[in-house]
């Protein structure tokens, strides 16, 4: 079977309106990664600390950072903010609700998705309020002003009041069958919720739910619902009003915020999201082939092919080293001028969990056993 098929135990089945999504498998083989061989430490790194959360396993996590603070969750429902310059706990928060989605937090209050479809909302490490949702979610609830944005996987958008939970408006569009167990685009760019909604980008009004704008990155194609998936990816690069984003196994693409306007789009078969800055992004294709583009207009930079056939992560830019997290819990760091090794970080061999993070010049990184390492420059 193809590398492809490996990407639909990340399938949900959307049913109707408010039911359960159930998930796809399908086994997979794919051809052995190739022996990595010792790498030279041009960018040392030291293990600066470790903690532990609990296993992560299913969940979709997206941890949050703000200052100095990592906000985590586990599968069986910790939730946990962390020091990053020290790994020391914060608080801590012990739900009684296997998780599917998190974490979403503005500083002061952290949102995550219970299996059972709750939407839980802590502050302080203490559950503040809850409310039941109409569908699985596997994208991380957006915190940001006084309000909680959550996107279902019925591809509903709701806001609820930050301090209460009260339902504030709530906008479904219709799409196609599959989604993408996964954590999908929804993030505030200036006074404008944006949310991936099947291959477009779209633009809400917070206050009202109206969408303002949509611009299309892909098109679904194809005769099965497995061709046709093209939801756009959590992890994105934001520059000034211009948002980049992938569309699952089909283009990356740029889009205008402030006027709701396609810049470009680029054929793409990645299964994660990318990272990058105002010059380029970079982002690894379903065969674990790592990529860079020109930022301006998606134009091929280099590529890097010795961790092919390895599940990578989303990248994580920083620096001069782009960061990949793979399946077996090694992190590579890679030249962003063009890619070659600049050092391999080794976690505790359960898989990367989530894209890495940077938190006060520590490099936080979270396997699928709940490890949690932070690094840092020598």
């Amino acid at each position: 079977m193809s590398t492809r098929a490996a990407v639909l135990r990340r399938l949900a089945w959307g049913v109707a309106l408010g039911a359960a999504l159930v998930l796809a498998a399908c086994g997979s083989s794919r051809p052995k990664p190739a022996e990595l061989g010792a790498v030279v430490p041009l960018l040392p790194v030291h293990k600066a600390w470790q903690a532990q959360i609990g296993a992560v396993d299913s969940l979709v996590l997206s941890p949050s950072v703000h200052g100095s603070t990592v906000v985590l969750a586990s599968r069986s429902g910790a939730v946990v903010a962390l020091d990053a310059r020290t790994g020391g706990s914060l608080w801590q928060a012990q739900l009684s609700e296997v998780l599917s989605a998190g974490v979403g937090s503005d500083g002061d209050r952290a949102a995550v998705v219970s299996r059972d479809r709750q939407l839980i909302v802590l502050q302080a490490g203490r559950e503040l309020w809850r409310r039941p949702l109409p569908a699985q979610t596997f994208t991380a609830p957006l915190v940001a002003g006084g309000r909680v944005f959550v996107m279902t996987a019925d591809r509903s958008v709701m806001a609820f009041d930050g301090q209460s939970g009260y339902p504030l408006w709530n906008q479904q569009r219709r799409g196609e069958n599959l989604v993408l167990r996964e954590n999908g685009l929804l993030m505030a760019v200036g006074d404008t919720l944006v949310a991936g909604l099947s291959g477009r980008m779209v633009g809400f009004d917070p206050d009202s739910g109206l969408i303002r704008w949509e611009a299309p990155i892909a098109t679904a194609r194809g005769t099965n619902d497995v061709e046709r998936l093209v939801e756009l990816l959590g992890g994105v690069v934001r520059d000034r009003d211009v948002v980049c984003a992938r569309a699952f196994q089909a283009a990356v693409g740029c889009v205008d915020t402030a006027r709701g306007a396609l810049l470009w789009t680029r054929s793409s078969h990645g299964a994660r999201g990318i990272d990058g800055d105002a010059q380029a992004l970079f982002g690894a294709q379903s065969n674990g082939t790592v990529q860079a583009f020109k930022r301006a207009d998606g134009a091929p930079l280099w590529s890097y092919e010795a961790l092919r056939y390895r599940t990578l992560t989303a990248p994580l830019l920083l620096g001069r080293s782009v960061v990949i997290g793979d399946d077996s819990g090694l992190v590579h760091l890679l030249s962003r001028e063009d890619g070659t090794p600049l050092n391999r970080l080794a976690t505790d061999g359960s898989g990367v969990a989530a894209t890495p993070v940077v938190a006060d010049k520590t490099l936080v990184v979270v396997t699928r056993q709940g490890s949690v390492y932070g690094f840092r420059p020598d």
